[in-house]
This record gives structure tokens, C-alpha cells and sequence, in this order.
């Protein structure tokens, strides 16, 4: 399924904050999780992520360093800082009250469970 775009860039920073909470991962890495973590609703190419993770590094909320890995092939990596975590608490907050609300309007009742 394709989401709108407009809809898929509000909830990209957050579940981009919500992977790298389990951890530090590269770019590929870290989109491949999303998909797989998402059951491949949720796809971000290149030209997203990249982006997304620059404005992120900017605000303070991920941290990127150079590593290399076992084939000796540097990749940068994102890891989520304190200011990240806090950031990621405050909107999974406000997805959860969203996600009410949007259900009630629908019909679906409170929460949805997973």
C-alpha cells in the first residue's frame, strides 16, 4: 500500500526514533528494519531516509559516526541520543492519543490492539 506523502513524513521521524531506540544502525540497516518491523507497510527509500536522518542529526535527536564493519567497509551510523528519547516518549504520546481519536471518529472504538 502507498501512503500519501504528506502522511507518511509525519510519522516518519518518530518510528525512525522508534528503531534506533533498539539500537545503532546504518542507513540499508535501519530501513530494512522499519519494513520488516512494519510488516512492509511502512517503506522509506533513499532519497527519504538520508534526509530525514540529516534533519534528525541536526535537531539533536540522532547521532551519526563512521565505523567500520567486519569487510572493513565504512558505514555511518545512527544512534538515538538522550534528546532523542525524550523527543520519542512526548510524540509516542501523542500517536497514542491520536490514534484514539482518530478510531472514535471512525468508529472503531478506543485503541486498536495489536
Amino acid at each position: 500500500m502507498k501512503f500519501e506523502r504528506e502522511l507518511l513524513k509525519g510519522v516518519a521521524p518518530v518510528v525512525v526514533l522508534e528503531i534506533l531506540a533498539r539500537g545503532k544502525m546504518y542507513g540499508y540497516e535501519l530501513s530494512e528494519a522499519l519494513e520488516q518491523r512494519s510488516e512492509g507497510i511502512l517503506t522509506l527509500g533513499r532519497g527519504t531516509l538520508y534526509p530525514l536522518l540529516y534533519n534528525l542529526e541536526a535537531k539533536g535527536l540522532v547521532a551519526a559516526e563512521w565505523d567500520e564493519n567486519e569487510s572493513k567497509r565504512k558505514r555511518r551510523y545512527y544512534s538515538i541520543t538522550s534528546k532523542g528519547k525524550g523527543q520519542l516518549a512526548a510524540q509516542k504520546e501523542q500517536w497514542m492519543a491520536l490514534q484514539q481519536g482518530v478510531n472514535l471518529v471512525f468508529g472503531f472504538g478506543g485503541l486498536a490492539t495489536a
